[in-house]
Order: structure tokens, then C-alpha cells, then sequence
């Protein structure tokens, strides 16, 4: 079977520059999960969206790694939607995207340096880690007590990440998780990964770094929903929900996610952004 028509673009890219490469596909309704997968390990990136644009008002978009089928992706919906927009010829576009059941409101929007997408991610659990120090978590990311700068938390917008914050940059960029033993622990915890992050002495900015091995992906060029996930953990503690993030230092991509959280009458919701460099994608139409 032929695999469906397919490009690359770089997702959440930093001052024109990086971003994550992301594979965005034109579903077929004859593709099995078997092809997609397979697909999704010869595109070479971390994660391949696959839209299905049969219904054109809502489009289905599905998210797989080369190791599983994911509830949901942030960049790849940033990437996706920036094609969408793309194949439709217009200069903006604020539609619906359908994922895992969910229907949420999306906008892109053509500038100079790509196609800036914002998309309405739902509503965020926060609970406190149990623990801190002695959690085999914390220990396969190559943390001690002295490490951690304040309360680890658990996160989640549908599937359940921690959240680490670490004392300061240079200890962020020097993490060197053993990935076998985090992806054990991640898995029977239940977590997708762990966001370690350290907020910058400048207001509304932080920097970060996501592992995710159990899924696969041993360190995320960028992760929007985890973004997302920091936003409403800063309002919720500092009651200042807008965050600026910078990820992919460390890999060589810079890359930056923009979230801005606030309370709702179910609890944090987070709205999350980044800018798409589109290169040469599908023609129009």
C-alpha cells in the first residue's frame, strides 16, 4: 500500500529559525493502523498527524509516534492546522479540529515568518507528586532533592505528565535521564513523560525540556501541551497564566510555544500557540 500524500514542516519554530519537524498526512479511510504506524516510523520524526479532510468543517486529526497512536499532539495539531490552512489558499483560517473523541476551536494565521496557529487545548488536572525525591521518576531523570526548585506536579489534559521544576538553567541543560529506567517508571505510573523547566528571571518566559521514552520519544523538540500544562500550574500558583517557552536548545532545534491559561467554570483551561515554517507543502486545494 502506497503511503498517503505527506510533508514535513518545522513546528513551533523561534525567531524564524528551528522548530520541530512534524510530518502531516492526508488520511485515507483504506489505510489500517498498521500502515499508519509504519508510516509514521519512515516519516523520521518525532510524531506524524494524519488528517482525515472527508468532513472539511471539523477534520479528524489522529497523532502517531513510531511506537503508538497518541490522544493528542500539540505541535502536530500546530503543524496541521498551518497545512490545512495552507491547502485552503486563504490568509486565515479559525475552524474546528476533531481528536480522540474531542472537538476544539482552532485558528491559523499567515505572517511572514510562517503561519501562526493558536489552538483551545480543554481543561487541566493539577495534582501534587506523592514524591518528590524518592520516586524512581526523579531519580532515572538524574535529579536529587537539592535539584528540584519547588513542588513537583502532575498534569494533565487527557493523559497525565509531570511537571519538575529545576533550580536553574544550567541544571536543565546538564540532564542526562537514564531513558530505559524512565520509561519503565513512566509506564507504570501512568505518565506520558516529564517536563523539567526552569523559569527566567524574565517575567512570562521559561525555559524546558521534555523526555517521553515510554511513548518513544526520548526527548521532544517541542511539547505544546505540556506548555500548556506549565500555564495552568503558574496560575494556579502564582495567579499569572501566560508563559513564553523555549525547548529543542539541547537538540540543536530551538524551538518556542507560547500558552495563556485561564479559569473557567470547570477548572484551568489553557489556549496554546506556536508559529509553523511550512517550507514547500501540498499544493492548494
Amino acid at each position: 500500500m502506497a503511503d498517503p500524500p505527506m510533508v514535513v514542516v518545522n513546528a513551533c519554530t523561534r525567531n524564524g529559525q528551528g522548530g520541530s519537524p512534524t510530518a502531516v498526512a492526508i488520511d485515507d479511510a483504506t489505510l489500517t493502523d498498521a500502515h499508519r504506524h509504519a508510516t509514521a516510523r519512515r516519516t523520521g520524526t518525532s510524531h506524524t498527524a494524519f488528517i482525515d479532510t472527508s468532513t472539511a468543517v471539523t477534520p479528524t486529526v489522529r497523532f502517531f509516534t513510531s511506537a503508538r497512536e497518541l490522544t493528542n499532539c500539540g505541535h502536530g495539531t500546530i503543524a496541521a492546522q498551518a497545512v490545512l490552512l495552507h491547502r485552503s489558499g486563504a490568509t486565515e483560517l479559525h475552524g474546528r479540529q476533531r481528536t480522540a473523541g474531542r472537538t476544539f476551536a482552532t485558528t491559523a494565521i499567515r505572517r511572514r515568518d510562517g503561519v501562526e496557529v493558536w489552538f483551545d487545548q480543554g481543561i487541566i488536572a493539577l495534582a501534587d507528586h506523592a514524591d518528590v525525591t524518592g520516586g524512581g521518576v526523579i531519580a532515572a531523570l538524574g535529579l536529587q532533592r537539592a535539584d528540584i526548585a519547588a513542588g513537583v506536579r502532575v498534569a494533565s489534559p487527557g493523559t497525565p505528565r509531570l511537571l519538575v521544576p529545576v533550580r536553574d538553567h544550567p541544571t536543565l541543560l546538564s540532564l542526562q535521564p537514564d531513558f530505559d529506567r524512565l520509561a519503565t517508571e513512566c509506564r507504570r505510573l501512568g505518565y506520558l513523560g516529564c517536563f523539567a523547566y526552569t523559569l527566567s528571571p524574565t517575567a512570562g518566559t521559561a525555559a524546558a525540556r521534555m523526555f517521553a521514552p515510554a511513548i518513544g520519544v526520548t526527548e521532544d523538540i517541542a511539547n505544546a501541551n505540556s506548555v500548556g500544562c506549565l500555564a495552568a500550574h503558574l496560575l494556579d500558583t502564582s495567579g499569572h497564566g501566560d508563559i513564553e517557552v523555549h525547548l529543542g536548545d539541547t537538540l540543536g532545534r530551538p524551538s518556542s510555544i507560547s500558552a495563556i491559561a485561564r479559569h473557567t467554570g470547570s477548572g484551568i483551561a489553557a489556549r496554546i500557540g506556536g508559529v509553523v515554517d511550512l517550507g514547500q507543502p501540498f499544493a492548494s486545494g
